[in-house]
């Protein structure tokens, strides 16, 4: 399957038919050959419930099949969170260096130094444009790592920052970048301690470029982690989703679409503290950057073997954003987040969870939006408002390349 052309969906459908098809063509002989069709059995064999499941399984195989680049050249689609993102991952690097600390693609690894046990996180930020309504690169590069540690449950403690500018970067635009990291890093209470920079010549690289690395300290017992969510388990998002990929969108200035919006980029430590604190039962939780809100789900489904089914009409979403979606024609599910979360809570804590959100400025919107099930395992539903459901599946690419 071309990573282009095609999806999982796609792919398994195209099976499906094919299948039918030949069993039709088998069943039909067979039933010619014993006389069959004399008594009624014969005909298209398979109810359509039967053919919706051999759908669905299909689809389960293909997202099973070992993950390999058709591709001779890196495009876009490999840094946009979907599946050309999860195939580089999977069949260059976590191939080349699999170890028990990656394998399990959480936000940070877990680390055991002495009788500690850390978090480590790395992230890069090539956003485009570097200043944008809400925030610019210098203090989402700061959030976003702080988040990365926080959703994995560390209590973030230091970053690191290092710097790739391009000859010619305005200086009083890198001291605004600077002053913005300063002041995410003190309201995200960590501090920057070292970090690196780089100058290439004009026209290799587009302004300025941030990488940050993170260490945190976790002092809990809780084994977070997309694999551990069980069915009965609740959805949760903390807010609003989409709001800063639709805002990167209109600052790029590319579209005749004005709204009053800004980036939802920040830090969330305090705020997952104190859900941890409130209830025990947080199975899993991720910041719904690249890929948005389905990105996570479909990662779920697939590490816990687990179906997700998401009720659209519980999905928060600002008004702003949903028009400024549909004009581009894009699905807020799949639009990136920078202070939002997503987490698996035990069902029966749900309410629970929700009132600790509620507490937090961040978290005053969150909501219950789906459940963890025992159907089809690997996949997520989305029931419509219409009251039917659709596969949500994980997009090749992103509509909205460096969003971040």
């Amino acid at each position: 399957m071309s990573e282009r052309g095609a999806s999982w969906v796609d792919e398994a459908l195209r099976e499906h038919e094919e299948h039918t098809a030949a069993e039709h063509t088998a069943a039909v002989d067979q039933a010619a050959e014993h006389g069959a069709a004399e008594h009624g059995t014969g005909g298209r064999p398979g109810s359509p419930s039967d053919r919706e499941q051999q759908v669905l399984d299909r689809i389960d195989r293909a997202r099973r099949r070992r993950p390999r680049i058709r591709e001779e050249r890196i495009t876009m689609s490999h840094g946009a969170g979907g599946k050309a993102t999860h195939t580089l991952i999977e069949a260059v690097f976590l191939d080349a260096f699999r170890n028990p600390l990656l394998e399990p693609l959480e936000d940070a690894a877990q680390l055991q130094v002495g009788g500690a046990r850390l978090a480590l996180t790395t992230d890069s930020y090539v956003v485009s444009p570097l200043f944008f309504p809400g925030g610019n690169i210098g203090d989402l590069a700061v959030n976003g790592t702080v988040n990365d540690l926080a959703v994995s449950g560390a209590t973030p403690l230091y970053l690191s920052a290092g710097f790739v500018l391009e000859e010619g970067f305005p200086v009083a635009d890198l001291t605004t970048i600077v002053a913005s990291m300063t002041a995410a890093a003190a309201a995200a209470g960590v501090q920057i301690v070292t970090g690196d920079t780089k100058v290439v010549e004009r026209g290799k690289a587009d302004g300025c470029y941030i990488n940050t690395a993170g260490v945190g300290v976790v002092e809990h017992d809780l084994a977070l982690g997309a694999a551990t969510a069980r069915p009965g388990d609740a959805v949760i998002v903390s807010g609003p989703v989409g709001d800063h990929g639709v805002t990167i969108m209109l600052a790029r200035g590319e579209l005749d679409i004005e709204a009053d919006l800004a980036s939802d980029t920040a830090p969330m430590n305090t705020m997952i503290a104190g859900l941890l604190a409130a209830v025990p039962g947080v199975r899993a939780m991720r910041d719904a950057t690249r890929g948005g809100v389905a990105t996570i789900l479909n990662e779920v489904a697939v590490a816990a073997g687990v179906g997700v089914l998401v009720e659209e009409d519980q999905i928060p979403v600002r008004t702003q954003v949903r028009g400024a979606a549909e004009l581009l024609g894009i699905d807020p599910m799949y639009v990136a987040c920078e202070g939002r979360l997503v987490a698996i809570v035990d069902g029966e804590q749900a309410d629970r969870a929700l009132a600790a959100l509620h507490a937090h400025a961040l978290g005053e919107q969150a909501a219950v939006i789906g459940r963890i099930t025992t159907d089809q395992p690997g996949i997520v539903l989305l029931r419509t408002a219409f009251g039917g459901t659709r596969i949500v599946d994980l997009l090749v690419g992103d509509p909205l390349p460096r969003i971040c």
